[in-house]
């Protein structure tokens, strides 16, 4: 391999999230800023909504319904 190539490696990078969540990793950067982390993301938070596109969760919520609804006979 061909010496000095390679970036530094900054074992102790610093990682902030606008959230204010600071995280410590290895890194080829020291100082990394980010907008969004594991803390404050709505998929790891429970927070998350779901997004309904032309009323596609509730026909399938409504389809789910009939399948689990027992079927009377005449």
């Amino acid at each position: 391999m061909k010496a000095e190539i390679h970036p530094k490696y900054f074992p102790e990078a610093k990682i902030k999230c606008a959230c204010g969540n600071l995280m410590t990793v290895g890194s080829a950067k020291e100082n990394i800023e980010i907008e969004i982390c594991s803390n404050c993301h709505p998929f790891f938070t429970g927070k998350g909504k779901l997004i309904d596109a032309a009323g596609r969760v509730e026909r399938f919520r409504a389809r789910a319904a009939k399948k689990t609804s027992p079927k009377k006979k005449k």
